[in-house]
């Protein structure tokens, strides 16, 4: 180590310019180690936090590993393997917290002492002495100064002793007020060396002793568990980095394939509509009154569960009931603030929802899959094929089915004088125009709506009465009671929706009905129609009704006598239908033969059965009332009759009952039958 300058302290009582000049460079050398050290120790003091915050960060660390056990997390929670592995890591890591810990002591003992005290105790010296230095400089100068302007005139020996005394003190004070300070400044530059040398060898013995520390505790056991980690690290990466790629390559077939739906009413042609689900879920508008006359619309999620039609609002837990779905029916609607708009009523026609959709394909989508659950085809096993298999029998029912051509073999002619066109998928347009010219007239409008009846009977009647006129379904009035309500004994009400109706060939057998309800069915499908009117049919033994279920006014009657024909769907038994057959409806007084089709709430074979059961007993009371009328006409052979025949005759309710209809028949033959009974037993009488 090279040679130390150093002030000459025997110099120091002539204090010439010279030492005094010397004095200056030691006085900026110690100016420039102060500086220096300063920005050495906040170095350390840093190295000495950091290792502080280390030491307390790692043994949060190692907390936290060994408290994951217990967090709930919402996914991946009970990850056993994570549990465990992290549990291994908090013990390595409480480890290293203890070596941290003593390295955080040998830093402040090895390193920060050091540096500390030459900072506070040696440079603080140094500042001391020179301000005590040069306040003893200016004391000599000023003791100087009195005593050189002593008078040599009149000397006064008292100020000059007081004089001569001050000077004396103050050399002497100045002299070893100087001769400290040297010696301090020359004890400088050895502390220098020492306390920049020192920390350094404390930091390094206190970091090589951590290292061992640390490498003795971080056996060969923790190498191999930290190599199997870093193993299981990678491995989780790559399928991290094939997972973004698959991931990325899904988004971009998404992007392409939702370009359509981004516009709020797309194109159709691009997406096309699927009629077979019985799950959907999207956004609607709801409307929702806000006043007496008032009402506004608010946007929900809306989701089917089962046979329920469910809603949820944004930021909602669960979603909540708004409709039973089951044997409901849904319509579009039109409303004059939103478009795309249809109603679902409840299968009691109490309660109903009005939505609104922001295009009309979705609105299409909707109304067939609340169809699709209304049906309950979401009971079976495979409801999508289900219902695919019903959608494609409605639409492939303009053309007859194979059965039905079958069951009419025997009227294909040899030669067919035209040919008519046929929908897509027949395969014989001369047998299908025969078997549909048999059953149905050609080129047959089909009615949706409700307009006016058909029958011309009791045509004074409807003009007067049946437009203003409101029915009690059960017979029950207030006032005056109809003849038909009094003599009637049969009323039977049932909620029904109107599906349509159109004009009819045949009459002799149910098929005509199943064909004109795969016609109308197929006519709904194929022009988006999914309005229904929504009526009471009841049933007494004179008529059928359809009531207004609102204000209860008659929008329909068919007399009793001109039903030919009743029956239910074969496999969907909701929709039933009836032909009706008017004598003299046209022009040319030619009968008019209409099939009427509608869905039901009920079992279509009950409703059925009660018309059946209607004309039974309008059969039984016309055959009494025609006995009666004979018996009176003839007085001879009433007179004759004793009295227990007479009163057998009264009674004879029970004993006509094999005069009862049992399948369809024309009114026709049921009067010429009970005619030819009437006068046989009128003979036989």
């Amino acid at each position: 180590m090279p040679g130390i300058d150093k002030l000459p302290i025997e110099e120091t009582l002539e204090d010439s310019p010279q030492t005094r000049s010397l004095l200056g460079v030691f006085e900026e050398d110690t100016a420039a180690i102060s500086s220096y050290f300063s920005q050495l120790f906040k170095a350390m003091q840093r190295i000495y936090d950091a290792q502080n915050e280390l030491s307390a960060a790692t043994h949060l660390t190692s907390k936290l590993l060994k408290d994951y056990e217990k967090q709930r997390f919402p996914l991946g929670g009970d990850d056993e393997v994570m549990s465990s592995t992290l549990q291994q890591f908090a013990k390595v890591i409480d480890e290293l917290s203890s070596c941290h810990a003593v390295l955080s002591t040998q830093l402040a003992d090895a390193m920060m002492f050091p540096i500390t005290q030459f900072q506070e105790r040696d440079l603080r010296e140094i500042v001391i002495l020179k301000e005590v230095f040069q306040i003893s400089s200016d004391d000599h100068d000023a003791a100087i100064n009195r005593y050189s302007r002593l008078s040599k005139r009149k000397e006064n020996e008292k100020v000059k002793n007081e004089v001569m005394e001050d000077v004396y003190t103050s050399r002497k004070k100045q002299h070893e007020t100087i001769m400290h300070y040297f010696a301090s400044l020359n004890m400088l530059q050895y502390k220098k060396k020492i306390a920049l040398l020192e920390p350094l060898l404390g930091y390094m013995q206190a970091q090589i002793s951590f290292f061992k520390l640390g490498s003795e505790n971080l056996t060969q056991q923790w190498e191999e568990f930290l190599t199997n980690i870093g193993t299981s690290v990678q491995n989780v990466r790559r399928e991290m980095d094939s997972d973004a790629e698959a991931t990325e390559q899904t988004i971009q077939d998404l992007k392409a394939a939702s370009d359509p739906l981004y516009m709020p009413d797309p194109d159709p042609n691009q997406i096309p509509v699927n009629r077979n689900l019985t799950r959907k879920a999207g956004y609607l508008n709801t409307r929702y009154k806000t006043g007496l006359v008032s009402s506004a619309w608010e946007r929900q999620y809306f989701f089917t569960q089962g046979g329920n039609l469910m809603s949820q609002s944004r930021g909602a837990v669960a979603g909540g009931l708004v409709l039973d779905i089951d044997n409901c029916s849904v319509m579009a609607v039109d409303c004059d603030d939103r478009r795309f708009c249809f109603q679902i009523t409840a299968f009691d026609g109490k309660k109903y929802v009005f939505l609104a959709h922001k295009s009309c394909t979705d609105l299409t989508i909707w109304i067939a899959t609340i169809n699709n659950i209304s049906k309950r085809i979401y009971l079976s096993e495979n409801p999508e094929e289900i219902a695919a298999r019903v959608n494609q029998s409605a639409l492939e029912a303009v053309t007859p089915s194979p059965s039905f051509q079958q069951r009419h073999e025997s009227f294909r002619p040899t030669s067919v004088p035209y040919q008519r066109d046929c929908s897509a998928g027949s395969e014989s347009p001369a047998l299908s125009s025969l078997s549909l010219d048999s059953l149905v007239a050609p080129d047959t409008p089909i009615q949706f709506d409700i307009i006016s009846p058909v029958s011309e009977e009791h045509t004074s009647q409807a003009k007067s009465g049946a437009q203003g006129r409101r029915t009690n379904p059960f017979g029950e009035s207030g006032g005056s009671k109809s003849e038909e309500s009094e003599d009637s004994i049969l009323h039977q009400l049932f909620i029904v929706r109107f599906l349509g109706s159109m004009e009819v060939k045949a009459t002799e057998s149910a098929d005509v009905i199943y064909e004109t309800m795969r016609q109308i069915l197929a006519a709904r499908a194929i022009h988006n129609i999914f309005r229904m009117t929504e009526s009471h049919l009841l049933v007494t033994c004179e008529s059928l009704k359809l009531i207004d279920p609102q204000t209860q006014v008659t929008r329909l009657r068919f007399p009793l006598s001109s039903v030919v024909l009743c029956a239910s769907h074969q496999e969907n038994k909701r929709l039933f239908g009836f032909v009706l057959k008017t004598a003299g409806g046209r022009e040319d007084g030619r009968p008019v033969t209409v099939c009427y089709v509608f869905e039901s709430n009920n079992d279509g074979e009950k409703i059925c059965d009660s018309v059946g059961l209607a004309k039974q007993i309008a059969l039984h009371s016309e055959m009494v009332r025609k006995l009666f009328i004979y018996l009176i006409s003839n007085d001879s052979i009433c007179a004759e009759m004793p009295g227990q025949i007479k009163f057998d005759i009264a009674n004879m309710h029970e004993d006509a009952c094999f005069f009862f209809l049992t399948g369809p028949q024309s009114h026709t033959e049921t009067e010429r039958a009970g005619q030819s009974q009437g006068e046989t037993t009128g003979r036989t009488s």
